[in-house]
């Protein structure tokens, strides 16, 4: 889906490591909460409390995942992460990211 319609926008940024990842909340009519936002390089650590589909749509960079090794990805490629746990990133180029909070 390259389109969201008839969906709400919060204005106030989600801001992340000293600015270095932000992202905006969209809510759907269902109910459903994405979050669309760009991260600069940099290494991070992102906690889940919901499960997370995360869609990198452009970018350079490497993933660890819960009990998994690193892997890079070839993007635009889309991962899931579990509810209650953690996965680190390491950005190398400016990266465009959707992400769907799964209830």
């Amino acid at each position: 889906m390259e389109n969201f319609k008839n969906v709400n926008v919060v204005k106030q940024a989600n801001i992340y490591y000293e600015g270095k990842v932000t992202s905006r909340t969209v809510a759907f009519e269902d109910g459903s909460i994405k979050s669309l936002g760009i991260m600069l390089p940099g290494e991070y650590t992102f906690g889940t409390n919901d499960a997370e589909i995360m869609e990198i749509l452009s970018g350079d960079l490497d993933i660890k995942l819960p009990n998994e090794e690193w892997k890079t990805l070839n993007t635009p490629e889309t991962f899931n992460v579990p509810a209650n746990s953690s996965f680190d990133l390491k950005i190398k180029s400016v990266t465009d990211y959707c992400c769907s909070y799964i209830k």
